[in-house]
């Protein structure tokens, strides 16, 4: 069972998916391919006046293909809370991104569970010489006429874990 990404409210009110990730599952390809993987911090949370107060914040994650030619294959995008706890897997096997595409998974202002210091791992699969994705996320909240914005990049961290 794959995990819904986030929703966005269509027109009649009706809760519709990000993205569909069954229609992004892809094999791999045979040829040679070079593995990475990243990290990204997100906050559904920040604190406010003290450490007794937070703000709740909508996160959009952006998963970025760079390449104006090839196609990158993620191979698992893990979301985890600020005790490092897994909260969920989005795909289960393994999606693509086309050329200069951006897929968003979108984390609802009150889903609180990745907290004040949640964390995504990414692992990931270009062609040989081709940009590694490129992954970004805005945190945004608004209060009558106030609004607060800020983003994180991702970092790479070496070596992906085993896949089958």
């Amino acid at each position: 069972m794959l995990a819904l990404v986030g929703c966005t409210e269509s027109p009649t009110g009706e809760a519709k998916p990000v993205v569909n990730w069954q229609e992004r599952a892809t094999r791999i390809p045979e040829d040679s391919l070079q593995a990475g993987a990243t990290y990204l911090s997100v906050y559904s949370q920040i604190y406010s006046q003290s450490e007794h107060r937070t703000f709740n914040l909508t996160v959009t994650v952006s998963l970025r293909n760079t390449n104006t030619a090839d196609t990158v294959y993620i191979q698992s995008v893990d979301y985890y809370d600020t005790s490092g706890e897994a909260i969920r897997k989005y795909i289960r096997q393994p999606v693509f991104i086309a050329p200069m595409e951006t897929v968003e998974i979108v984390i609802a202002e009150d889903d609180l569970q990745g907290g004040t210091g949640g964390n995504f791992y990414f692992d990931w699969l270009t062609p040989a010489g081709s940009q590694p994705p490129y992954f970004e996320a805005v945190m945004i909240s608004t209060y009558g006429s106030q609004g607060l914005s800020f983003s994180t990049q991702g970092h790479p961290v070496g070596t992906p874990r085993k896949h089958p």
